[in-house]
Parts: structure tokens; C-alpha cells; sequence
């Protein structure tokens, strides 16, 4: 009997892990990101505390506990959700070094992905988990209700992650049709974050942005695990939460198989 492949050998773990790796080489930068992520997140909990207080103890669903867990919950996450659009492949489309990326026998989408996750992973340790410890010694934050809780939040988060990067991905992919996607990357900064609940839980939202913030795929990047993690959403609805991820996810994975199909061949066209 053949031994089974050791998941080493595997090309794609070892992009996820070279990304993992990759982001530790930073830790100046990482300190000055949980730096910045507990003084924004001590101005935002002050401010979306008063709010709450303001009205009465509970605004759209929120307490003060589940009002300070969405701070210090998405302060965490800032390190390992991309709302910035940055990809490596931006760059590598722009130089041309792409078309040796496509020689390769792997997928470039997935080499590209995995990475960028790997990167979030990382930031989880020396960002998320001190933000969230941060917020736990200054305010009354909710936590999860129990073990199963615990499990279901790291796992809307882990899909979060994903379909953050797997999006910033078909972002980078505009790069095979435009000669320059910076501004690309600040529309997609400016629109993702909001429509997150990055800057407010999108449940605060009017009707109609909010029906309309629904029907993107930022929702789970964040305020879905934070539902999740929260102990904000239980039960079924937590369920339900995760399953809309996933379908995110697989749409967004299918969008960028076929940009870069399509990217391919512009490629090809141009005598790439």
C-alpha cells in the first residue's frame, strides 16, 4: 500500500504556509498594526458606546456588550481581512512576470489566494487575538455563549478570510484589461469596508442600503463572523450566516477561475 501524501509535498499548503511565514518577517509592522488597532478601537468603542447609551441601552439589536464585542472583534479582524485591495498580482501583472506564474503547474489563482490567506492567518496571533484580549480588559464585551459557539465563530471567521482575499483577487485580475488598477484598489477600499461593518454593524443601515448591502459579498467578510463570534446571532441563524458565506465564497472563487481564464488568453493575444 502506497503511503499517504504527506501535505508538505502539497504545492498549495506550502503557499498557504509560505504566506504564514512571509507576514512573520514583519513584526515592527505587525506591533505598530496592534498598536494602531487598540487606539482606533478605544475611539470607536467610546463613540459606539455613547450611541448605544444614548438610546437607551440598545440600538438596532445591540447592548453595550454587543456593541463593544463588533469593536474589538473587527479591530481584531483589521489585520486579516483585506478592505485594501493590495494583491502581489497587481504587480505581476503590470511587470509581465505573470505570464511565467501560468507556466507553472499549478493554478495561479490558488497559488495567489492561499497566500494572501496564509498572510491573514498570521495576522491572527500577534494582531487579532491581543486586540481582542484588549477589548476584554476595557469594556463588558459579549463573548460566545459556550464551546460550540467558539467553534461556529472560527469558522465564519476562517471563511471570512477567505472570501476577502478570494474578492481582492478578482479586484487584481481587472489588471489584465487596465494599465493601472491603484484606483481600482481605493474604490474597492472605500466600498468594502463600508459595506463590512467595518466603520458600523450594517444593521444600522435604512432599509433599502441595508437589502443592497445583503446582496454583496462583504457582509461575510465581517459582520457575519462577528455575528457569529459575538453570541449577536445563534441557532439556525448562525447556520444560516455561514451558509451565505460559503456561497460568497464559491462565487467569488468561480469569478476569478474565469477572469483569469479570460486574462489568459489577453495574455496570449498580446504575445505573452
Amino acid at each position: 500500500m502506497r503511503p499517504l501524501p504527506s501535505p508538505a509535498r502539497n504545492p498549495y499548503w506550502r503557499f498557504l504556509v509560505a504566506g504564514f511565514r512571509g507576514q512573520s518577517a514583519y513584526p515592527l509592522a505587525t506591533l505598530a498594526g496592534l498598536v494602531a488597532n487598540a487606539t482606533f478601537g478605544l475611539l470607536k468603542g467610546g463613540i459606539m458606546g455613547a450611541a448605544v447609551e444614548s438610546s437607551g441601552g440598545e440600538l438596532a439589536g445591540y447592548s453595550a456588550a454587543t456593541m463593544a464585542a463588533f469593536v474589538w472583534l473587527g479591530q481584531g479582524m483589521l489585520g486579516s481581512v483585506n478592505f485594501w485591495g493590495g494583491s502581489d498580482l497587481q504587480t505581476r501583472i503590470k511587470s509581465g512576470d505573470v505570464a511565467v506564474d501560468f507556466l507553472r503547474p499549478v493554478s495561479v489563482q490558488a497559488a495567489n489566494v492561499l497566500t494572501d490567506i496564509g498572510k491573514g492567518l498570521f495576522a491572527l496571533l500577534p494582531r487579532g487575538l491581543p486586540s481582542v484580549v484588549i477589548g476584554v480588559l476595557v469594556s463588558s464585551m459579549a463573548l460566545p455563549p459556550g464551546a460550540a459557539a467558539y467553534a461556529l465563530g472560527l469558522t465564519s471567521l476562517l471563511i471570512g478570510i477567505a472570501v476577502s482575499h478570494a474578492t481582492v483577487y478578482v479586484v487584481a485580475t481587472a489588471g489584465f484589461w487596465l494599465v493601472e488598477t491603484r484606483g481600482v484598489s481605493v474604490l474597492y477600499m472605500a466600498v468594502s469596508g463600508f459595506f463590512a461593518g467595518l466603520f458600523t454593524p450594517i444593521y444600522l443601515f435604512p432599509d433599502w442600503l441595508l437589502t443592497l448591502t445583503l446582496l454583496t459579498p462583504f457582509p461575510s467578510m465581517m459582520q457575519f463572523p462577528i455575528d457569529v463570534l459575538s453570541g449577536q446571532v445563534t441557532g439556525a441563524a448562525a447556520w444560516q450566516r455561514l451558509g451565505v458565506q460559503l456561497v460568497w465564497l464559491a462565487v467569488v472563487l468561480a469569478v476569478g477561475h474565469l477572469t483569469t481564464r479570460a486574462g489568459r488568453r489577453r495574455l496570449e493575444v498580446q504575445g505573452g
